[in-house]
């Protein structure tokens, strides 16, 4: 019967040389991939907030519509827009047969940019490209993000 020895144990086992040459490949992959997952989670919060915003200004749109044709009260000092986002999540009483409040909005939602349901409105009487909201209507809403898009613009621009 023959003993092990050490030079026959060896060759069954990975030498330090191996160990190091597969971490080091394994360092070069990770590093590699890093940047896609990251591409991949902004492009994910790109979209998020596209559909949000498109969820948020139809609801503004609906609220207008609702308001110009004399379902819900409507006030011509701000043109028929809601007064607040909050309007359109508490809701508004139908005029005429319909009981209840009808909601715009289930709820206010989370900026993915800014990680807040804090919102940039316009109203009405302020300039297009105006960062700061008059407080009379909500006509428009937009990202407080000074983030920049992987096309190039501005969230806040959006």
């Amino acid at each position: 019967m023959k003993c092990p020895t050490p030079n026959s144990r060896g060759d069954r086992a990975f030498t330090l040389l191996e160990l190091i040459v597969a971490m080091v490949l394994l360092l070069l992959l990770a590093s590699a991939a890093l940047p896609l997952a990251r591409n991949q989670v902004k492009r994910a919060k790109e979209e998020e907030l596209r559909r949000d915003l498109r969820e948020m200004r139809e609801a503004i749109d609906r609220y207008k519509d609702y308001a110009d044709r004399g379902m819900i009260p409507a006030n011509p000092a701000t043109f028929n827009y809601p007064p607040d986002l909050k309007t359109l999540v508490e809701g508004v009483v139908l005029r005429g047969t319909a009981k209840g409040k009808y909601k715009f909005l289930r709820q206010i939602p989370v900026d993915p940019m800014t990680g807040t349901t804090e919102w940039g409105m316009r109203s009405m009487q302020d300039d297009p490209d105006s960062k700061s909201w008059g407080g009379d209507d909500v006509f428009d809403v937009y990202s407080k993000s000074d983030g920049i898009a992987f096309d190039g613009t501005k969230y806040s621009d959006w």
